[in-house]
């Protein structure tokens, strides 16, 4: 398929913002049952050229991961301050909008659920667990290049991700195309039979269709 061609196209036909605009990836599908549990998709992919924009992480540490956190994390989260975001819904909802990842040391994981998740889980910002022996910086470096890969609901046939932003060359953004055309397809009960339409645009631009049948 031509991705080259789609991201040239779409990227050309985007008027100029004064942000750097992503660039999405829109996959419609066919011949899958998004009703049955086993066929929805849900990934997190590391993207082999990153995302090209900045990933704000916070962690959630006691005393085991602190120092560490404070040399890797952008935000460090202790367990006071836990306790003092769950009485503090508004402060709780702004940190939640400007992180993009949580981490959480596991044996927090319980209280953090019971004072936080009634706000995190809706936003899909519930904490991921990381062991209190665990090196902190390869996990968060790993997450500033990670999309999240998932299927809307359980009808609907369609999947909607980001592959990078406009600033980025072409070529690279071909590479995390294909990284995630791939990761899908190996999913897929039909692989590329169960692809209906592939699309590519940027965050305000209109979408172009990629060529599937290119050579």
């Amino acid at each position: 398929m031509d991705l080259l061609k789609a991201i040239e196209e779409a990227k050309t036909k985007s008027k100029k913002r004064n942000f750097a605009q992503s660039i999405d990836m829109i996959i419609n599908f066919t011949g899958v049952d998004f009703n049955k549990p086993e066929n929805r998709i849900d990934l997190e992919l590391a993207l082999p050229n990153g995302r090209g924009k900045q990933i704000k992480i916070a962690v959630i540490v006691g005393n085991e991961l602190i120092v560490e956190a404070k040399k890797a994390a952008d935000k460090v989260i202790t367990k006071d301050d836990v306790s003092e975001l769950g009485a503090d819904k508004k402060a709780l909802k702004k940190l939640v909008s400007e992180y993009d990842y949580f981490l959480c040391q596991t044996d927090l994981m319980a209280l953090v659920g019971k004072t936080l998740g009634q706000v995190m889980g809706p936003k899909g910002k519930l904490p991921k667990p990381v062991p209190p022996t665990a090196k902190l910086g390869p996990i968060i470096e790993r997450l500033k290049n990670t999309v999240r890969v998932k299927t809307k609901g359980k009808f609907l046939p369609t999947l909607h991700t980001v592959i990078g932003t406009e600033e980025m060359p072409n070529d690279q953004l071909v590479k995390n195309a294909e990284a995630v055309i791939h990761a899908i397809r190996d999913r897929l009960p039909n692989k590329e039979g169960n692809f209906r339409s592939i699309y590519l645009k940027t965050t305000m631009g209109e979408p172009v269709k990629v060529d599937m049948n290119a050579k």
